[in-house]
């Protein structure tokens, strides 16, 4: 069989490869601290939960309308006023197959082959394989700790070119759990626009993130805002995001998401509605404390193992770990550590070239309890090796 040359371009995805490899150990018997997903272990909402158990009862659950739920709609423009700052009309908002639909949506109506489109590295992997996949030209931006790994307005002016259509930005970003300044974020929407260029700005750990969580939705109309139901509400696996798109493109995403897969999922859609009562929402930022209580476990774990975090995160539920002192490269790193102290992480050659063999991604959206576990085992793991003795 013969296959595309897009399909044979595309790179596992490392972090869930580590996955498959910790499940293969654990079949063995073997207990494995899986530090690579960036999987919230919460679940869904009580609330949320109860509410699919309602709909289990054989009513219909017909499609809806390929935006989304009206209701749904009304009820995310309205969280978007209350939680980030960004009042927003409910016709922008359009529902989609968790985040990654929407980032689907966004490229297939913005790109063209050969369009040349800038990411920041490190990023999130498949933010650049959708682009990718519609044609792009995805050049790679090398970002470091001076600017907390973030895109800075000056570096997209500075690479900007006459091919260049767009840039994508992510803050809180995946993987380094950090965050752009909001004046700067905006310094450099306003840049791209001044370009006549469009900007994705991924916001899906916004909710998780320290301090004042304002949505980039607030004052630039003109760009793409992704969100998804994910990680602030833990409900991964129930396959459910939204985008705030301009005006213009309302009717662009319409006719692509009938096209690509219909609607969103029915029973995820009206069940979602519960999210936003108060109770969830308390649960919700309950939560994200908790979040911050293991983050400052697995920064102090890691200063007594004596591996460096260079800059420390203020969103979302990872670490970027140098483990370059160690003499292992990132990826002999996560494999030794998977082997030996049965510990999985995921290595930065997940997450672009610029440091790929350097650093290390640990997520902490794991029980507090194999938190401690995985850190006295990395750290028996790291002063086992030749470098720390």
């Amino acid at each position: 069989m013969r296959f595309s040359r897009r399909a044979e371009a595309v790179t596992p995805f490392y972090a869930m490869e580590f996955g498959k490899h910790a499940a293969e150990l654990e079949a063995t018997g073997v207990h494995v601290v899986k530090l690579n997903i960036g999987e919230p272990d919460f679940g869904a909402p009580p609330a949320f939960l109860e509410a699919i158990r309602g709909l289990t009862d054989g009513r219909p659950l017909a499609y809806t309308g390929a935006l989304g739920l009206p209701e749904l709609r009304e009820r995310i423009a309205q969280f978007s006023g209350a939680q980030f700052g960004a009042p927003i009309d409910a016709r922008r908002v359009v529902v989609t197959t968790g985040a990654s639909a929407a980032l689907l949506l966004s490229c297939a109506a913005l790109i063209d082959p050969g369009d040349e489109v800038l990411v920041g590295d490190p990023s999130y992997p498949c933010n650049r394989r959708f682009a990718e996949s519609f044609g792009a030209d995805v050049r790679l931006l090398g970002t470091g700790p001076s600017s907390r790994f973030q895109l800075r307005p000056d570096d997209v002016a500075d690479a900007w070119s006459e091919r260049t259509r767009g840039v994508m930005i992510a803050s809180p970003s995946n993987p380094t759990g950090t965050s752009l300044a909001y004046d700067d974020l905006l310094d450099l929407c306003r840049g791209a626009e001044d370009r006549d260029g469009w900007r994705i700005v991924d916001e899906i750990y916004l909710g998780l993130a320290d301090g004042e969580r304002r949505s980039v939705a607030a004052d630039d109309p003109g760009a793409i805002v992704i969100n998804s139901f994910s990680k602030y509400f833990g409900m991964t696996g129930w396959r459910l995001g939204w985008a705030v798109l301009p005006e213009e493109m309302i009717p662009v995403a319409e006719r692509l998401a009938q096209n690509y897969y219909i609607c969103p999922p029915t029973p995820s859609q009206m069940a979602a509605l519960t999210c936003f009562d108060p109770q969830t929402i308390a649960e919700a930022e309950a939560r994200r404390n908790t979040l911050h209580g293991r983050r400052n476990l697995v920064l102090d774990g890691l200063r007594r193992i004596g591996l460096d975090v260079p800059v420390p995160p203020d969103g979302a539920f990872y670490v970027y770990v140098d483990v370059s002192p160690t003499g292992l490269t990132a990826s002999e790193f996560c494999e030794r550590a998977l082997a030996s102290a049965h510990v999985a992480l995921t290595p930065g050659k997940d997450f672009g070239d610029i440091g790929a063999e350097r650093y290390v991604r640990l997520s902490y959206a794991t029980a507090e309890s194999d938190l401690r576990i995985g850190l006295e085992r990395l750290g028996e793991f790291v002063s086992g090796l030749p470098a720390a003795e």
